[in-house]
């Protein structure tokens, strides 16, 4: 497949990008099959999105592949979900490698299945020193779970005497949640019509631009991307002030 052409004018490109993968199920309901045919669709989706984010020069993207509320979905579904996961680490690891991805997860792996977390370790081994596109994949994450620990983590420390309360600020904080070594998201996209973040990256997200499309993630592409990061480019950025603005 020919390398999507870089965007070509001097406005800048979101350093990192939260996507929320949202519509499979709509999407193969829409055409009266199961739902387990909209999420292999997805994984094609993926692939796409991560090598146009890679084409594009984006320096961090973000997944959101499967929260802590998946979990109560039927288990048929569940099963279909991890066997998909198997697939995509097995199948797409040596690409990523070789293209120069390194992938990281977040999220409570340890409810994953054994397989899948040796699976998941493997890759973050494998590909630990490449630096052309970080992509990150939360999989069984939740955003408020994630300030949970945090805060318990910053709690004991405080109980052991290592931290005084009077210390704890933002970067303190920061430093607790599991994406302390990545920048906060420039940019977290939806697809589906859906208009809400769903438990995701929620501390982080604190100043992202939110752009929310209509199309079912089976259907996004490279296209999709583009337009996201356009309209993205387009916004002018406050940061919560009217004397600081950066138009991008």
């Amino acid at each position: 497949m020919t390398a999507i052409q870089p965007i070509a004018d001097p406005l800048p490109l979101p350093c990192h990008i939260g996507i929320i993968m949202d519509g499979n199920g709509r999407w193969a309901q829409a055409r009266g099959l199961p739902r387990t045919v909209g999420h292999r669709k997805g994984i094609e989706a993926v692939r796409s999105v991560v090598q146009a984010a890679s084409d594009l020069s984006i320096p961090y993207l973000t997944l959101y592949g499967f929260s802590l509320e998946n979990w109560s979905r039927p288990l048929l579904e569940i099963n279909e979900l991890m066997g998909l996961l198997r697939h995509y680490l097995r199948s797409e690891l040596a690409e990523l490698h070789q293209n120069g991805v390194r992938i990281r997860t977040i999220g409570d792996l340890a409810r994953l299945p054994a397989d899948i977390q040796a699976l998941v370790r493997n890759a973050e081994v494998t590909t630990q020193n490449n630096t052309r596109l970080n992509l990150t994949i939360a999989l069984s994450y939740g955003g408020r779970q994630e300030i949970i620990n945090a805060v318990q983590c910053l709690a004991q420390a405080v109980a052991a005497g290592h931290l005084s309360p009077q210390a704890i600020d933002e970067t303190i904080v920061r430093g607790a949640l599991s994406t302390a070594d990545l920048p906060d998201p420039d940019l977290i996209i939806r697809t589906s019509g859906e208009k809400r973040i769903s438990n995701f990256l929620l501390w982080q997200s604190a100043y992202a631009e939110m752009v929310f499309v209509d199309t079912l993630w089976p259907e996004f592409g490279r296209e999709d991307l583009v337009a996201a990061i356009r309209e993205y480019q387009q916004r002018e950025r406050r940061y919560g002030s009217a004397n600081i603005s950066q138009h991008l």
